[in-house]
């Protein structure tokens, strides 16, 4: 169980409550547990709570939350309420809780080429063949730890450290949207098109923001993802709508 966490303001209306000093699916099973109960409990004034890889963002109305204290105690800050609530709510944070489950999406991919401009980058960097490269960023399911950068991007977890990569010195000043990319130690899929300085070793053709759903992403922190190579033609039909997303 947590004893504390380290709860800090960022602007006169967020906060910002860490939950460990190292990325680790358990300790962002911890993070997303955090944000179901502070979603399942709102506190009046609350707005909303946004996971990232160690840490809950919590944004809140400071007049609403400081009008809903009673009148008979003697007031207090803002923040202090909503440290306070958030503390308050730690006990339920148990470290033997059933683990939060995600939904699992597989997300084909069209390896290299015009689709992967960095592939072959990526394989000399690390003496592979592209070949190489593809199967090990195949191999295995991978853990969305957070959703930033652009509306739906995922950021993701738990990549080989045979691929990692560095980002480009100087980035691209636009990126096709459903580019899939490597930084460092992560892997993520553009779902717009935007600047980026990733490497870019494929291309998916199913969208990851959608904007005429609730919520409009295809994932979600927690979800587990499958990449999977898929040919040239595949890709198109994909493209055509031959082929749901999975």
């Amino acid at each position: 169980m947590l004893d504390k966490v380290n709860v800090r303001a960022v602007t006169e209306s967020a906060v910002v409550g860490q939950l460990g000093a190292v990325s680790t699916p358990m300790v962002h099973d911890r993070v997303l547990a955090w944000v179901a109960l502070l979603g399942g409990s709102p506190r009046v004034g609350f707005i909303e709570c946004v996971p990232a890889y160690l840490n809950v963002t919590v944004y809140y109305d400071p007049y609403k939350v400081y009008e809903s204290q009673p009148s008979h105690v003697t007031p207090i800050s803002p923040f202090e309420i909503v440290r306070t609530y958030i503390n308050g709510l730690l006990h339920k944070l148990n470290d033997d809780r059933k683990r939060f489950t995600g939904q699992k999406v597989v997300i084909p991919v069209l390896y290299g080429s015009d689709y992967g401009p960095d592939l072959e980058y990526v394989a000399n960097y690390h003496n592979l063949s592209m070949e190489d490269v593809i199967r090990i960023h195949t191999e295995k399911e991978y853990l969305v730890y957070m959703l930033g950068f652009a509306p739906g991007f995922p950021f993701i977890g738990g990549m080989s450290k045979q691929i990692a990569t560095p980002r480009k010195s100087t980035p691209r000043l636009t990126i096709a949207p459903g580019s899939v990319g490597i930084a460092g130690a992560q892997t993520g899929v553009y779902p717009l098109e935007t600047p980026g300085g990733w490497q870019i070793i494929g291309c998916t053709p199913i969208d990851l923001f959608l904007p005429n759903q609730v919520p409009p992403s295809l994932l979600k922190a927690g979800d587990t993802i499958q990449f999977v190579s898929i040919s040239l033609e595949e890709y198109r039909q994909y493209r055509r709508g031959g082929k749901e997303n999975e």
